[in-house]
């Protein structure tokens, strides 16, 4: 039987006979070509993770910040209950946020590496290489996932210690992974992107410090959205992080709820980041010119 193949694929897909035809892959084709780009991804993020092993330090001293936060920040205002909650204790409320926070920032500084690898021609060495672009760009931004988790871990511990009621639900901590590693792979590859636009070091760390903060005040990280006036309302709902610091919330502690819908919260993450990591994809040969 012959096999059928969508019209908007058959250029892709197609390829040459010696004779000339035109020949269609078959499924164990296409299988192997998904298999292939799932263990090339796979690499180049083990190969970033691994990164991780010789500076450790770096994983400490970026969890220094959110520490401040949940310590300071959070204890303050607590106390004060300056701040409407609907009732849950601050503290509470703010953790998730701050999470979404410090992933936020270790990721949209990621992609000052990639200026890194083309002063050293490892870019070059990537682009001749048979793996897809799309492979590279994925790879990293999971890359960055690993990264989330380790901060993931000390916000952890750190809400623990200061009492903030968690929830242990293992199908609760599986939401938390999947939220916290999209998370990290949006902004990542947001943060290449601009790697790929701006081509320099300095211009880059420029940006991405006017970014980050807009980003984190501009979301309901440690604020409700509807104590906001109604510009910023709008601004909120356009971006990703207010999804995913609902999902946290709605995951994180006991009893949590979500005001967008936790099915929402997902789908916008995982939009968010195929859509990035297609122009990460397309872009990212422009960082070697």
């Amino acid at each position: 039987m012959k096999q059928y193949v969508p019209a908007a694929l058959q250029g892709e897909l197609a390829r040459t006979t010696p004779s000339g035809e035109k020949r269609f892959p078959s499924e164990g084709d296409l299988l192997a070509s998904v298999k292939g780009f799932i263990t090339k991804t796979l690499t180049i993020a083990g190969l970033e993770a691994r990164k991780i092993r010789h500076d450790p330090t770096d994983i400490l001293t970026r969890a220094v910040q959110p520490a401040l936060w949940l310590l300071i920040f959070g204890e303050v205002f607590t106390r004060i209950r300056a701040i409407p909650t609907g009732g849950q204790r601050y503290l509470d409320f703010m953790a998730p946020g701050i999470l979404a926070q410090s992933v936020l920032f270790i990721a949209i500084f990621s992609g000052i590496a990639i200026i890194w690898e083309r002063d050293l021609g490892i870019i070059h060495k990537f682009l001749a290489s048979p793996t897809p672009r799309a492979a590279l760009v994925l790879g990293k931004a999971l890359a960055a996932g690993v990264r989330g988790l380790a901060q993931a871990v000390i916000i952890y511990v750190l809400a623990l210690i200061l009492g903030v009621h968690m929830n242990w639900n293992p199908l609760a901590l599986l939401g938390v992974v999947v939220i916290v590693v999209l998370g990290a792979a949006c902004f990542s590859t947001f943060s290449l992107i601009i790697a790929c636009l701006v081509k320099t070091r300095e211009r880059f760390m420029g940006i991405g410090q006017v970014l980050t903060m807009p980003l984190f005040f501009a979301s309901n990280a440690i604020y409700p959205v509807a104590i906001m006036p109604g510009w910023l309302q709008v601004i909120a709902h356009s971006n990703p992080l207010s999804y995913e610091v609902d999902a946290l919330r709605t995951l994180m502690l006991a009893g949590g709820t979500s005001v967008t819908g936790l099915g929402m919260d997902f789908l916008v993450m995982l939009i968010a980041t195929i859509v990035l990591v297609l122009i990460g994809a397309r872009l990212y040969p422009r960082v070697a010119q």
